[in-house]
C-alpha cells in the first residue's frame, strides 16, 4: 500500500475546482494510486522525461501528475489540471509540459 502526499502547489491546484470536482479528484486519486501506482493502465501512464513528474493519471477531463518512490512506498502528487482539447489548464491558465 502506498502513502499519498500532496505538494502545497497541488493542493492549491485542486482548490481551483468546485467542491464536487474536488471530491471526484480526491476519490479517484485514492482509488488509483494507493495500490500499484507505477503500473501502466488505461488511465495511468508514464510520461516522457520532463521537469514536472514521471506519471500521469487521467480522471475524465482532469489530469493528475505524480512521482512514485517505491523504496518508501510513497506517491507525491505534484500538479492537478484539466484538459480542454489539446490544452492543459492549471488554475485556469494554459500549462506546457
Amino acid at each position: 500500500m502506498f502513502r499519498i502526499a500532496f505538494t502545497p502547489s497541488a493542493l492549491d491546484d485542486i482548490q481551483w475546482f468546485r467542491k464536487h470536482e474536488q471530491k471526484i479528484i480526491f476519490d479517484k486519486i485514492e482509488e488509483q494510486l494507493t495500490y500499484q501506482p507505477n503500473i501502466e493502465t488505461r488511465n495511468r501512464k508514464p510520461l516522457r522525461p520532463n521537469q514536472l513528474a514521471e506519471w500521469e493519471l487521467r480522471i475524465g477531463k482532469y489530469r493528475v501528475f505524480y512521482d512514485v518512490d517505491t523504496d518508501r512506498n510513497a506517491v507525491e502528487v505534484k500538479m492537478v489540471g484539466s484538459k480542454e482539447g489539446n490544452k492543459l489548464l492549471v488554475r485556469g491558465k494554459e500549462y506546457e509540459l
